[in-house]
């Protein structure tokens, strides 16, 4: 592929990943009010609704493949990946479950912010900004579960916005889960494909830097549309 084709595309991506932050009710968890609205009604195991819900949220969630884009970017062995994509799930399915059940909730400007930061984060990362500036390189699996941590109070607090009936709270909230693993393994299904073929083409290496540069592009439009939401909410 030629560079200008390849500028292009890297421009459509950059739209693709800004536009959704420019709508009135374009939040990265957000709830969509037909399903709010359903949650709501049901009480007691509702296990196959909840798996749905979550597997929605976590292919719907562009906060969290860019994040997982990001980690897998320069890993080439499905060991490593496993590791890395276990760590990222241990994270965010531990804080998600405490948070709803102990009802932990934050602020979700706050946390769709820090979100936005570990976009941000994972990019320098991968552009060894970090090897520049500190003279040595932050230990990746640590930020993979501690960034995960945050992603998962981004599910917990848009869950506690259900409003959902303790009635077989625990076991719907496992089914939640289940759903955002299920959607997770889809989303990085799709992402090992497309790297997968980018990375047998010579422009990977030339274009590398430039996508992450996009990635951290749009870590800081989600940071800057959710501190702008705080600011005027």
């Amino acid at each position: 592929m030629s560079s200008a084709r390849w500028r292009l595309t890297l421009l459509i991506l950059v739209a693709a990943l800004t536009l959704p932050l420019l709508g009135g009710t374009a939040f990265a968890h957000a709830v969509a009010q037909g399903d709010k609205g359903y949650i709501q009604e049901i009480s007691g195991i509702n296990l196959l609704p909840f798996v749905y819900l979550g597997a929605k949220h976590m292919v719907t969630g562009y906060d969290h493949i860019l994040f997982l884009f990001g980690v897998i970017f320069f890993l080439y062995r499905m060991k490593h990946i496993g590791i890395y994509v276990s760590l990222f799930a241990l994270g965010h399915s531990t804080t998600m479950l405490l948070g709803v059940y102990f009802n932990v909730g934050i602020n979700s400007f706050i946390i769709d912010a820090i979100i936005g930061l570990s976009v941000v984060y994972k990019a320098l990362d991968n552009m060894g900004a970090f090897q520049r500036w500190l003279g040595f390189q932050p230990n990746t699996k640590a930020a993979t579960l501690i960034f995960g941590l945050f992603h998962g109070f981004g599910l917990s607090t848009k869950i506690i916005e259900y409003d959902i009936s303790p009635d077989g709270l625990v076991p719907n909230l496992l089914a939640f889960n289940v759903g955002v693993e299920l959607g997770q393994v889809l989303a990085l299904g799709a992402i090992l494909i497309v790297m997968g073929y980018w990375r047998r083409t010579e422009s990977f290496w030339r274009h590398a830097y430039t996508a992450n540069v996009v990635m951290m592009t749009a870590g800081f439009v989600l940071i800057g549309y959710q501190l702008t939401g705080l600011a005027v909410s």
